[in-house]
């Protein structure tokens, strides 16, 4: 039987862009909706198994009804800029994916799908309608299905309704639903209804009288009431909003559901519009030939005979690239490019060892001057004995620093970019396949490796120029570059866990946990799923009583910040918060730790230099940037941490930095003096914006200052420190108020960076780092506002990263040139841990807080606190 499926394509669109987050392109053109529209509409066209396929779209002009009612739908916004330039592109997508549309003037996509639905019923068609706009539930029937995408626990889920089902959820038929719409209105499409009725009495009329003619013919009889009056004075405008809630079945549209076959729509028109919009995980539908951009021809060298022949040519070349080919930790061979014709595959054999071709490579960086470039080169250190001082060029750090709200920088991505080709990724190529010695015959897997080599060779002279124009250049050889090593060998040398104290620890949380349970179950006078939110819920907000829960669907909310509200509401409450950080403890360290720990007995990180927008190092593999420190206990998962025998840590971190890099980027006198007169920040805020004498300042008071300054940094709203301190809004406003009245500069500074920021489209730290921020040019108000509080915290927060990254540096080098045998082991915000040699101990000391109070030249002094202790937890 043939399949009709009809699609609202404003609805689903409107879907998609609300409920997926900003996407862009490399060169700024959004996609967010496409790419839902595309994902809901292909899911449901398999389930379908649909043989015809139309979609409607409304025209931007009136319709009938407008003039039947001139205020018809006048309450809607206009469409965001965002989503109005995605709609031609999504009909250029469906018109290449050979996707009937239809639309035309005076009509709505309703009234077209209305008409399509009886016309394809008449036809024989099984008839299934996809739309968000539950108006078009008046079109189910016993055969035509009318399907809505709803989001439930953050994924899109499909309600589907047959007449029945409409009746089943609404109490009223398809039909007698349009009744409904007469009676209460509809606020969305500015349909008036009958004043002071909404959908539950509507439907209460409804189920007595039949329609809305049932309901006007008994009106006289009914009970005098405010209900009656209204009914009555405004029956003409709901007979008004019956019609307009009416979809037309009956439009005249030139159409022929031949002209709607669904078939061939991943084609080579269509892959080039998925291409050009950078919709990748549609490539995998498409099995259509891919057009290749680059060529060249591929050379495998697998006898020492060819390898000495081209080594004698790497030697006279002025710049080569490479990439080495690896599978799970073993080098099998290295592609290598020093023209724009040829690469040239190694491939590691009896004669052409691992060690051989390493060595040669450093030689030609050292001895014959040669430029190296590849695409990750911390990826490479394990392989090849590069230092520092080789500064071999890394396209994909380059990459990052020109765009590092990317997600990734991989050469399919940057050859995108910087090179306007495509090219197919390492998924596309190489799927699940391993890699062994005779891959090297696979003609696939030869450009796979090629195109890792001649990528950062055509493209490092393009990123170059690239630093250069925006000012980033000396950023990348001076910080970016010498950083990576210096992660590096952080990763190499790793942190020492005590196995035994980790184990202890875990049994001291878990026994915690237990107590935790049984106090919360007492209190609760029942045994229960403290992790069930929709079961917490019942007990808090109905068993117990406390007020002001808020309930949805699913049940009441118990999310940390309502149940931090509710903190002295009942002893119940810490108990809970208490009982989820330990649980989270557990499962992440006490556990999670363990899985981590290597034969050396050490944990060997990883940290990502090309992973956050701010320039901020990031850990992974575990994440030791996220341990607790809040809570005695969170805190105590540090004790695990400890030195090699003969070795102790010595800590050293700054003193809020971000507030001083905010007084030196403002030039705030006030701020400035302070900080000169080493004071306590936090006390004199609190004088200033509370109104207090300066030795009358107590913790509470200072806590609240604290929360002032910091939330400041981050462009905090009133609403957002009024949650911080539990207070009102005005309170909070009037607090930012007397804050930037104390350190007027700083607002100056605050409002020109993000004017600076909308009109150039970034940010600038001390240092020359940008960060992109799209968000400014939004016609959201919530994505601008994020855009503006982005723009006021990326300098300040992005300077202290690129500080903490000039003092990990140069803290690398003294150990080296003072030949040290104490070793970097951690770096954590703005902290760094060195595993110190015992009798190193005042050197390094020493050494450590110089190169960490002089890594930047600010107006004011950059204070570090240094610790000498046998764990982590001792140091800090």
């Amino acid at each position: 039987m043939n399949k009709l499926l009809l699609i609202d394509g404003n609805s689903i669109m409107n879907r998609a862009f609300y409920g997926i987050p900003d996407m862009t392109t490399n060169d700024g053109r959004h996609t967010n909706a496409i790419y839902g529209f595309l994902n809901i509409i292909l899911k449901v066209i398999e389930e379908e198994q649909a043989t015809h396929i139309c979609v409607a779209f409304d025209l931007k002009k009136k319709t009938f009804r407008h003039e039947m009612y001139e205020a018809y739908k006048g309450t809607r916004k206009g469409m965001p800029e965002e989503l109005h330039e995605q709609m031609p592109r999504i009909k250029e997508i469906l018109q290449a994916m050979h996707i009937r549309i239809v639309e035309q003037e005076g009509f709505e996509a309703d009234d077209l799908i209305g008409t399509l639905s009886k016309k394809g019923e008449r036809e024989g068609f099984a008839v299934t309608i996809l739309s968000g706009d539950r108006d078009l539930l008046q079109l189910a029937t016993d055969t035509v299905l009318v399907r809505i995408p709803k989001t439930k626990h953050g994924k899109t889920e499909v309600e589907d309704y047959y007449a029945k089902n409409v009746v089943e959820t609404y109490g009223v038929t398809p039909l007698i639903f349009i009744d409904m719409k007469g009676l209460m209105g509809d606020t969305s499409d500015n349909i008036p209804g009958v004043p002071g009725i909404g959908e539950k009495t509507a439907a209460k009329l409804l189920a007595e009288y039949g329609d809305l003619d049932g309901v006007y013919a008994a009106v006289d009889s009914m009970k005098a009431s405010k209900m009656k009056q209204n009914l009555i004075e405004n029956k003409d405008l709901a007979y008004l909003s019956k019609t307009l809630a009416t979809i037309k079945l009956d439009c005249p549209i030139p159409f022929e559901f031949s002209e709607a076959t669904y078939n061939d729509p991943f084609n080579a028109e269509a892959y080039t519009l998925f291409e050009d919009l950078e919709l990748k995980s549609f490539y995998k539908r498409f099995s259509v030939e891919k057009k290749e951009e680059l060529t060249f021809e591929t050379v495998l060298i697998d006898e020492i005979d060819g390898y000495n022949a081209l080594l004698a040519k790497l030697q006279k070349a002025k710049e080569v690239s490479f990439a080495w080919i690896t599978q799970d930790g073993e080098a099998l061979g290295v592609a290598v490019c020093m023209d724009l014709e040829h690469v040239y595959l190694i491939r590691f054999m009896m004669f052409i060892t691992e060690a051989m071709v390493a060595d040669n490579l450093l030689a030609l960086s050292r001895d014959y001057q040669v430029q190296l470039a590849c695409m990750h080169v911390k990826k490479l250190l394990s392989f090849l004995n590069f230092h520092e001082e080789d500064a071999v060029f890394d396209a994909g750090l380059a990459a990052y620093l020109l765009q590092p709200n990317q997600s990734e920088y991989e050469y399919d991505t940057l050859a995108k970019v910087y090179l306007d080709v495509t090219l197919p990724s390492d998924k596309e190529m190489l799927g699940k396949e391993k890699l062994g010695y005779f891959s090297f015959e696979d003609e696939k897997v030869q450009k796979w490796m090629a195109y890792q080599a001649i990528v950062p060779y055509k493209i490092k002279s393009v990123l170059r120029e690239k630093l250069k124009e925006t000012g980033m250049e000396s950023l990348y050889d001076e910080m970016e570059l010498p950083c990576l090593y210096a992660l590096y060998e952080m990763e190499k040398n790793g942190i020492r866990v005590d196995g035994e104290a980790l184990h202890q620890y875990g049994k001291k949380l878990r026994t915690r946990i237990e107590e935790l349970t049984a106090e919360i179950h007492a209190m609760a006078g029942e045994e229960f799923n403290i992790n069930s939110p929709k079961k917490l819920g019942e007990i808090l907000f109905e068993k117990l009583g406390l007020k002001n829960g808020k309930k949805t669907k699913t049940g009441y909310s118990t999310s940390a910040e309502v149940l931090e509200k509710l903190t002295n509401a009942h002893p119940i409450i810490p108990r809970i918060l208490e009982y989820r950080q330990l649980t989270k403890l557990n499962s992440t360290y006490a556990e999670g730790l363990a899985g981590y720990i290597r034969a050396d007995g050490r944990i060997h990180g990883k940290f990502h230099q090309t992973v956050t927008v701010t320039g901020r190092i990031s850990s992974a593999d575990p994440n030791l940037q996220n341990i607790p420190t809040r809570m005695p206990l969170g805190r105590e998962i540090r004790k695990v941490f400890i030195p090699e025998e003969g070795s102790v840590f010595v800590d050293a971190d700054y003193s809020q930095i971000e507030l001083r890099v905010l007084a030196h980027m403002s030039g705030d006198a006030a701020l400035i003096a302070a900080y000169q007169a080493d004071e306590d920040i936090h006390a004199i805020t609190a004088s200033q914006v509370f109104d207090v004498p300066l030795d009358q300042v107590d913790s509470t008071l200072r806590r609240k200052a604290k929360a002032v300054n910091f939330g400041i940094v981050y462009g905090i709203s009133s609403f957002g420190l009024g949650q911080d301190l539990d207070i009102s809004r005005k309170e909070a406003e009037g607090y930012i108020e007397k804050y930037f009245a104390t350190y007027g500069k700083v607002k100056e500074f605050l409002d020109r960076t993000v004017e600076d920021a909308k009109k150039n489209g970034y940010t600038v730290t001390m240092f020359g780092r940008r960060r992109p921020i799209p968000e400014l040019a939004s016609s959201n108000f919530m994505t601008r506002s994020f855009g503006e509080r982005a723009a006021m915290n990326a300098p300040v927060q992005g300077t202290a990263a690129d500080i903490i990254k000039i003092a990990m540096v140069r803290v690398n080098r003294r150990l080296k040139e003072e030949h040290l045998q104490s070793k970097l082991v951690l770096q954590i915000h703005d902290e760094l841990i060195i595993e110190t040699k015992k009798e190193e101990v005042e050197i390094v000391q020493k050494l450590l807080v110089e190169e960490m109070m002089h890594a930047a030249e600010l107006s004011v002094p950059l204070l570090v606190d240094a610790n000498v202790g046998n764990s982590w937890y001792d140091a800090k």
